[in-house]
């Protein structure tokens, strides 16, 4: 049973959780985690070789293999991570989700369990709007979204720090000078936890 966790990262937050939901995912027997990451621009390539942090971050994520539209159609189950970017997904996993026509033409995503997360520089930087909205062309997909329930430590809190029903999520701080906090990364490893667990029983 393979779960895929593909996140985009620019600053290592959202990397810190995927690796958390991955180690989550893997507290399953039967699971088989796969780690990608999101192709980057051109671009913004060009923007990191001048920013000597995203540069070391990016150096950090170089063995981890891009994310393929055949990873997805292998995939059993899928998490997303992505960082805000104005109360909505990142543009770099909006492409990836905007390359999975054939997969929605022929129904091979349909059934399939999937789970979002999310870093903002704010405690109002639009968590719950990028969660929410990334699950709008998971639906468009066929697949079975899988939130946290309240049930879960640590998720009901008035600290500055994340976890939505939603999904994981965690504060980078403006200038992401922030670090996930432990509550947040537990948090993901739940995620990661249930959406292979109802991948489990979806097979079988």
């Amino acid at each position: 049973m393979k779960i895929l966790i593909v996140y985009y990262s620019m600053y290592g937050h959202t990397l810190q959780m995927a690796k958390a939901v991955a180690e989550g995912a893997s507290q399953i027997p039967q699971a088989e985690v796969m780690l990608r990451r999101v192709q980057e621009f051109p671009e913004v390539d060009k923007i990191i070789d001048q920013n000597e942090f995203a540069s070391q971050v990016r150096e950090q994520q170089k063995d981890i293999p891009v994310c393929t539209v055949d990873d997805l159609r292998e995939a059993d189950a899928v998490i997303f991570g992505s960082p805000t970017r104005y109360g909505n997904m990142c543009a770099q996993m909006k492409q990836l989700i905007d390359s999975t026509t054939q997969l929605w033409l022929n129904g091979e995503m349909e059934g399939k369990p999937a789970g979002v997360f999310t870093s903002t520089a704010s405690t109002h930087g639009g968590q719950e709007t990028t969660l929410l909205t990334m699950m709008v062309p998971l639906l468009h997909l066929g697949m079975v979204i899988v939130g946290v329930p309240y049930s879960t430590p640590g998720m009901i809190h008035t600290e500055a720090r994340g976890g939505t029903p939603y999904g994981a999520t965690t504060i980078a701080g403006g200038k992401g000078e922030l670090q996930p906090k432990s509550e947040d990364l537990e948090i993901s490893k739940v995620l990661g936890r249930r959406v292979a667990e109802v991948a489990a029983k979806v097979r079988s």
